[in-house]
């Protein structure tokens, strides 16, 4: 059993009209670096990690673990998707339990604005309603990040509550596999 409960990981490779979501590989490493060391990516994460120390710290295949997908575009890395869940210890929870599965992800800058978090979350969302139907998911980020409040409102999470976190105003949301949303057309 892993953080996800009783899901086999890693699941087949899930295809979309552009992208596939699958496990990471020996190849992914360079992209892995370029994602946590730009300064762009980590606006909204506290900052950027020296690519120096990447280069020390990230091992040969990097993010094999459950709940993380590379997002690949024609083979190659552009992003990971993740499906985590939260600590207990964590602020901001959609009940009294905690414990509950959250989505993440970043793209390398170059993938920003075409869709492309959207088809992949959605996406992820589709392959955990069917791994653990009924479970809801929850997603964080902070008030100022107008763009992915904009992506979870079009994936259809539902604002639960904000907190601060890190210095900053964060805002927490649910979807549900129940619930319309972007996967299914509504």
């Amino acid at each position: 059993m892993n953080g996800l409960g009783p899901v086999a990981w890693p699941p087949a490779p899930i295809r979309t009209e552009r992208l596939v979501l699958r496990e990471s590989e020996a190849g992914d490493r360079a992209a892995f670096i370029d994602l946590f060391a730009s300064p762009e990516v980590g606006t909204y994460l506290g900052g950027s990690r020296p690519r120096d120390e990447l280069e020390r710290a990230v091992p040969e295949v990097p993010g094999r673990r459950p709940g993380l997908f590379v997002i690949a575009l024609d083979g190659a890395m552009i992003g990971m998707i993740t499906l985590d869940r939260r600590a207990t210890e964590s602020p901001g929870h959609v009940g009294t339990g905690a414990g509950e599965v959250e989505l993440g992800y970043l793209l390398l800058p170059e993938a920003w604005g075409r869709g492309y978090a959207a088809e992949a979350a959605a996406a992820a969302l589709a392959w955990f309603a069917g791994a653990l139907p009924g479970e809801p998911v929850v997603a964080r980020t902070r008030t100022t990040n107008d763009r992915a409040m904009r992506l979870a409102a079009k994936l259809g999470f539902t604002e639960v509550k904000r907190f601060e976190e890190y210095g900053a105003e964060q805002w927490l949301g649910v979807w549900s596999s129940a619930a319309p949303s972007v996967r299914d057309g509504r």
